[in-house]
């Protein structure tokens, strides 16, 4: 339930009480501001409040967006303010001041307008959403009235409301092949009560069942699966676009989505590669390198987003450079293309599945998302190199939160702690990365179940300690949580393809889901300031050093065939445990009224 508190003196005509009706308010009504600081009180404390002008003039849309959006507790336009409860304190207060000030007397002036002021003179942060050519005003005399209800009617809100449904970046394919018609689906979905959740499940249901057709290995599985590959990213969008549309963002909406994302493009892979195998032939190498390259991707992505996210004195000729060249149209749209982001990716996956093979369809995939990392981290470790830049305490944390360490390589982070402070600025990501492929090139140049590679993972647990022994400041240590990704997921699937057994991949392919799935969360907890995944989740399923040395462990004392069941068996145990506490955690926030957010997601 909501409450709208109209002040001031009516105007006949105005069509403020219907509108605000329309959005779901209940109306009060105050004729000082006594009375609205009475009214205030009255309301509970756990509802949304809002003060709007009597004599408003503006479009329904402006005030969905001032009053409605669940993601700020406080947010306002001209001669409209509201708050949610957790920013209902700040309004209380500010109205307190206000009506002390003014003695209660009769409104003249806008007293929304006037608690907004003694908002800021606060120093309280008060979201203003970008109105655009949408009209949102006060008028002081008829003259003005008139001219502003004009205003009104020389300007289509509902056309506005589309066009703001489109997320303002996106990629090439899905900003002129997509957008253009999704938007009326979100509408669509809108007027009839459904919710960007919604929507977001039946995208992934879509997503499982073009995997299922491309697992029947025929032609006609193949075609039907890139058919529903497509169907599935226009509801991808489309939960985007309906949530933007209607303003429908939660906490819990944020996770599916991004979630949801994940589980639909790798449970694609593992439906080609079945797919493959009823035609004879042997893919799931070349699925699970598409998925850890992927994940990889994704962690640089992260890692040196967080890493920057509140940088001081962030400066760097490159970053100058490519604000230049985004001035040129046409390199806007090569740029964007050429990083393979979910759109091109999707789309060229699609085609490639219904007129080619499996083959060759993740060798187009391997190539393309290969150059595409190559790319973007070369520009990203540029920028780092160049910039002049302090990071905070935070972005550290983050970092450390990212490498997942375990108690062994926690361990190893105390006890050399002191030496770490005499190591070069560097050496964080150079150590990462040598104790990385040591294990990995050990695993590969080595046979089956020899002890080396258990050898090699002992280092690597005591690199990945030297690693994060000191705070993750450096100009490059957003590379380490990456190297970290890799050396993991590159020592399961190695070690898999070694063994030379049927199933060893397939639960390769399964526990590397279960632990990027694990790595997802965290990067989502993150990134809703929610903190990193408890510390007993990370103990219990032993930190990605913990997992690598236990992978090797098996290896080592297990025939191959032995191996597949304990691959099995620990991608079930840890999926299990992480995807518990993971649905646990976020059904839980989204119940206890955590602030509302929208993950406008990576384009990658």
């Amino acid at each position: 339930m909501s409450t709208a508190i109209l002040t001031g003196k009516p105007v006949p005509g105005s069509s403020i009480e219907a509108d605000l009706r329309s959005l779901g308010f209940d109306l009060r009504t105050a004729t000082d501001a006594a009375e609205a600081e009475t009214l205030l009180a009255e309301v509970p404390g756990d509802e949304r409040v809002a003060l709007v002008d009597a004599r408003f003039v503006g479009h329904v849309h402006a005030l969905r967006l001032g009053l409605t959006d669940p993601r700020f507790p406080l947010a306002a336009i001209p001669g409209a303010v509201t708050a949610l409860p957790a920013g209902r304190q700040a309004l209380t207060r500010a109205m307190a001041r206000e009506n002390s000030a003014g003695g209660g007397t009769t409104l003249v002036d806008s007293l929304a307008d006037r608690i907004l002021t003694a908002l800021d003179a606060d120093g309280t942060a008060v979201h203003r959403p970008e109105l655009g050519s949408l009209v949102a005003a006060v008028p002081a005399d008829p003259q003005a009235r008139n001219e502003a209800r004009q205003a009104v009617t020389d300007v289509d809100d509902e056309a506005v409301r589309l066009k703001s449904a489109v997320k303002a970046r996106d990629g090439f394919f899905t900003t002129y092949c997509i957008s253009p018609y999704s938007r009326y689906i979100a509408r669509w979905c809108a007027r009839r009560g459904l919710t960007p959740n919604q929507v977001t499940t039946a995208s992934l249901i879509t997503a499982l069942i073009a995997a299922a057709c491309a697992a029947t290995g025929t032609r006609g599985g193949f075609v039907a699966a890139g058919v529903l590959l497509i169907a599935s990213f226009v509801l991808d969008c489309t939960d985007g676009q309906l949530a933007r549309y209607s303003l429908q963002y939660s906490t819990l909406g944020a996770w599916l989505d991004a979630t949801f994302d994940r589980a639909k493009e790798y449970a694609y892979y593992a439906g080609l590669a079945l797919g493959a195998a009823r035609g004879g032939d042997d893919v799931w190498a070349l699925a699970l390198g598409a998925m850890v390259l992927q994940t990889c991707r994704h962690v640089v992505d992260f890692s040196f987003n967080e890493a920057n996210h509140d940088a001081t004195a962030n400066t760097s000729p490159t970053a100058a450079l490519s604000d230049k060249l985004d001035s040129v149209g046409w390199t806007v749209w090569v740029r964007r293309m050429i990083v393979l982001p979910i759109g091109e990716r999707w789309a060229m996956i699609a085609v490639l599945t219904a007129a080619t093979t499996p083959r060759i369809t993740f060798y187009a995939l391997l190539v393309g998302c290969a150059f595409a990392a190559t790319y973007t981290t070369a520009g990203r470790v540029l920028r780092s190199l160049t910039r002049k830049a302090r990071r905070t305490d935070r972005a550290a944390a983050a970092l450390a939160d990212l490498a997942d360490s375990g108690p062994l390589a926690q361990g190893f982070a105390e006890a050399l702690r002191k030496p770490a402070r005499r190591l070069p600025g560097f050496a964080a990501p150079v150590v990462a990365l040598l104790g990385g492929l040591t294990v990995v090139l050990t695993a590969a140049l080595t046979d089956f179940g020899g002890p080396w590679p258990l050898v090699a993972a002992l280092a690597y647990a005591l690199t990945s300690g030297l690693a994060v022994a000191r705070p993750l400041k450096g100009a490059l240590d957003w590379l380490v949580p990456p190297f970290l990704r890799a050396a993991e997921y590159g020592t399961v699937l190695v070690l898999a393809a070694k063994a030379d057994v049927d199933g060893a991949l397939p639960a390769a392919f399964g526990l590397v889901a279960a632990v990027a799935y694990h790595h997802y969360d965290t990067v989502y907890r993150i990134r809703g300031d929610a903190g990193a995944p408890p510390a007993w989740l990370v103990r219990s399923i032993g930190g990605q050093e913990g997992r690598t040395l236990l992978v090797t462990v098996l290896a080592a004392l297990l025939t191959a065939s032995q191996f597949k069941v304990a691959l099995t068996a620990l991608a079930v145990a840890v999926g299990l445990v992480v995807l518990v506490e993971s649905i646990r955690f976020w059904v839980a926030a989204h119940q206890g009224g955590a602030s509302a957010v929208h993950d406008e997601g990576e384009t990658a």
